[in-house]
């Protein structure tokens, strides 16, 4: 049985700054990792039993969009027409990835327009026994 994993703060701040650089917790954590890094059930424990962590974490993710966000504007500058269509695809996954890491700052806009007149069922109600005279419960 192996030991439990001893966590310091500069495993945390490694794992955060390579997350930042956008590396992913599988390449993180996968099995032929460095002997100092934790395995991937081992960060995703820590991750949901320790906030502050979860706390770094997501900004961590949210830094990594910033940086793919602005990998783009490289990629398409350095694009030529005979690698046009990988720039293109290179962008659009740099792209949905900072929709999904930074929703608030690189996701779609939705806008709502609700167009639907809502009444109120009493007010309709009292204004057909004001009108009519009826009383309630009585035809």
């Amino acid at each position: 049985m192996r030991p439990a994993f001893e966590w310091t703060e500069e495993v945390n701040d490694e794992i955060l700054v390579r997350i930042s650089r956008g590396e992913s917790i599988v390449k993180i954590c996968n099995s032929d990792r460095d002997d100092w890094m934790p395995g991937q059930s081992c960060f995703y424990k820590r991750l949901s039993e320790d906030k502050d962590f979860a706390e770094r974490y997501a900004r961590a993710r949210e830094v990594q969009a910033h940086n793919e966000f602005d990998e783009i504007r490289e990629i398409a500058d350095e694009a030529t027409p005979e690698d046009v269509n990988v720039a293109r695809l290179r962008i659009d996954a740099r792209k949905w990835r900072a929709s999904k890491l930074a929703p608030k700052k690189y996701g779609d806009r939705v806008e709502v327009e609700n167009n639907h007149n809502v009444s109120d069922p009493l007010a309709k109600l009292f204004t057909e026994i004001a009108a009519g005279g009826k009383r309630i419960g009585v035809d």
